[in-house]
This record gives structure tokens, C-alpha cells and sequence, in this order.
């Protein structure tokens, strides 16, 4: 395991971002959905490619609300220009997001 600081970690802008529109991205090599998420006022909605086919079906995603980094720079996926990065952990069975554990306002940043 690398040690970082936590000067470093604070230049991370991580959100609460609300999925509005989620859609199977047919163009990925491995399995992906397309996500556009709202951020807030500040912030806006950013597109992403997100590889949770195996937890989470599109009809489901609409409306959940994640943690995202914001301030990475775009980065070019396939077909799309992907804007933020949804985190989530790794289980043997794939994918799961995570998100705020109460309801909270689209923008609200980890701290």
C-alpha cells in the first residue's frame, strides 16, 4: 500500500451527483451504461461511462443519487467524452456505487 497526505486527498472535488438518464453503452468493449448526472447548479451534469452492468439494471439507475470525482479532465471513451468518474467498490459480484446513505442536495461535496 502507497501512503498519500491528506493535503493531496483534499484536491480531490468529490460530489453528490443524482443519475438523470442511464443507457446501455453498446459501442464499450467490456459491459457499460452511459450516464448523464446532475451535480448541481455549480457544477452542471456531467456524461460518464460506468462498467455496473452486474449490479445494476439502466431502469433502476434513474434518480439514484452517487459520489463523484468532478475535477479530473475529461477523458475520451470510445465514442463518448466521459466528464466524471462515479466511484464505487468492487465485490466478487461486480460494481457498487455508493452514495450518500440520507438524501442530499445534488452538488454537496465530501468534507
Amino acid at each position: 500500500m502507497e501512503y498519500t497526505d491528506f493535503e493531496t486527498f483534499m484536491k480531490l472535488d468529490i460530489r453528490v451527483g443524482e443519475i438523470i438518464e442511464a443507457e446501455i453503452y453498446k459501442e464499450a468493449r467490456k459491459p457499460a451504461y452511459l450516464l448523464q448526472v446532475d451535480f448541481g447548479k455549480e457544477i452542471g451534469i456531467r456524461k460518464c461511462s460506468a462498467q455496473i452492468t452486474e449490479q445494476y439494471r439502466v431502469e433502476e439507475l434513474v434518480g439514484k443519487q452517487v459520489m463523484g470525482v468532478v475535477n479530473f479532465p475529461p477523458k475520451q471513451i470510445g465514442k463518448i467524452r466521459s466528464e466524471a468518474l462515479v466511484l464505487g467498490v468492487y465485490n466478487k459480484e461486480g460494481v457498487i456505487l455508493i452514495s450518500p446513505d440520507k438524501k442530499a442536495e445534488k452538488g454537496d461535496r465530501l468534507g
